[in-house]
Parts: structure tokens; sequence; C-alpha cells
């Protein structure tokens, strides 16, 4: 297949991400040693496994999920244009969660060795390295912050805002829609509520006309009025590292 150059990676253009000096950018084209597509339903990682390489996911969605002992699957998050995975086997060992492709993917891969020339001789890409664990650490803080002090409809609110505005800071918009493929069971899941009760709450959201959610695309018609449900400030999107 044909191999997207760092010089001409769409994600570059996104305002959602920090630009890369000259040098960084000549760093990354040594770095980078490929591409994947993968179909959906494949799995990427898996939990357990160390993992040869790296992933940035360049185009399409993912479901990173652990699995329990009774052999279910319990949806943790997602995975988005421009997130970086993999990064736990390299630092623990194993993974800790398996990445499942939910829509059609195309990854860059990196090779897991070739990890430690980046911190050696270039830092301010190790940094940057940091701060996506920094940042993902703190998602599943105030992930966790979300299970524990707000309720059904709160919950829900939360999620579809902050999805909302991370597809839309990646230009992913259309006509006030953004995509989100993910099945009703999976946000559920990640949220700590039941599916019967997560069909309920969106319907309460879709009468009050908040929310619209179906055939893969969400629409938010009051995004205040979201967030005051859900507790939340209406923030302008980070910007952050894209490796």
């Amino acid at each position: 297949m044909h191999k997207t150059a760092c010089t001409d990676c769409p994600l570059r253009d996104c305002s959602l991400f920090d630009r890369l000096t000259q040098s960084e950018l000549e760093f990354m084209l040594s770095f980078k040693s490929g591409e994947m597509q993968a179909q959906p339903g494949t799995t990427i990682l898996l939990e357990g496994s160390s993992s040869p390489q790296l992933y940035t996911v360049l185009q399409g969605m993912g479901t990173r999920y652990v699995t329990l002992e009774d052999g279910q699957r319990q949806v943790i998050n997602f995975a988005f244009p421009g997130d970086f995975i993999g990064l736990q086997a390299s630092l623990m060992g194993e993974m800790k969660h398996s990445v499942e492709a939910t829509t059609d993917m195309v990854l860059c891969i990196f090779r897991r060795e070739d990890l430690w020339s980046l911190f050696r001789a270039h830092p301010d890409r190790a940094y940057d390295l940091t701060w996506i664990a920094a940042a993902e650490e703190h998602f599943l803080g105030e992930t966790i912050a979300t299970l524990g002090r707000r309720d059904a409809i709160q919950r829900i609110a939360w999620a579809l805002l902050r999805m909302y505005q991370r597809l839309r800071a990646l230009g992913l918009a259309r006509g006030g829609s953004v995509p989100l493929p993910f099945r009703q069971q999976d946000l559920a899941d990640a949220l700590g509520l039941s599916l019967v009760h997560t069909n309920k709450t969106l319907s309460k959201l879709r009468e009050r006309e908040l929310v619209r959610w179906t055939d893969g695309m969400l629409t938010l018609f009051d995004k205040s009025a979201l967030a005051q449900i859900a507790m939340t400030e209406l923030e302008p999107a980070v910007t952050r590292p894209l490796i």
C-alpha cells in the first residue's frame, strides 16, 4: 500500500496538534517504518502481549477494552486519529488492554526497538511521549471521577461532549455532525451503565432536542446546555503532540 510521508501527513494540518520543527520532522521520517490497514474487528494490540510495534492512528477509530475473568469484554475508552497506541507494552512489558479496529483504519507503524533512540537523540520528542502518557492518565482520572460523581444523564452528556469536541478539532465535522461509529453498548461499558439505561438516557436527550446519534453520526444541538447537564465547562481543545 502507499505509505504516507510524514511531510504529507493530513493530521499535521489539524490545529489540534503541535507543529513539528524541521529536525523533528526529519527524525519522524526515519522513525516511521511503515503503515498498516485494519478492517473493522481486527485486533491491533492484544492484552497480555508484548508487541514489537507502536502505532499512531492515521485514519479511522478503534476501541480499547479489557477481557474480564468470565470472558466478557469491558470497554475502557476509544482510539481516535492522532492517538499513539502501544506505549504501555514498551514501558510495562506487555499490554494491559486490547485495541480493536471499529472502522477501517490506517496506522503508522514504529519499531519498539527504535523508541530508545528517540529518548537519546530527541529529548523534545521524548517529552511529547511523556505528555501523551500524562494526558491519557488525566483522561482516565476524569473518567473515574465521572463514574463516581455523575448520574447517567450527566455521564452520557459529558462523554458525548468530549468526543464531539475531539472529533470536531480533528476536522471531521460535517454540517454540525461528527462520525461516531461506536455501539451504544460500547458507550454503556465505558461509562459503567447498562445498555437499557443508556438507551433510555439517550432518548431523553433526544426528546429535549439536545442530541441526535444515529447511523454512526453524532449531532449536538445545544452544547452549552449539554455542558451544564454534564457539570463541565465548554473549553477549547488543548493542542497536543503528534507522534
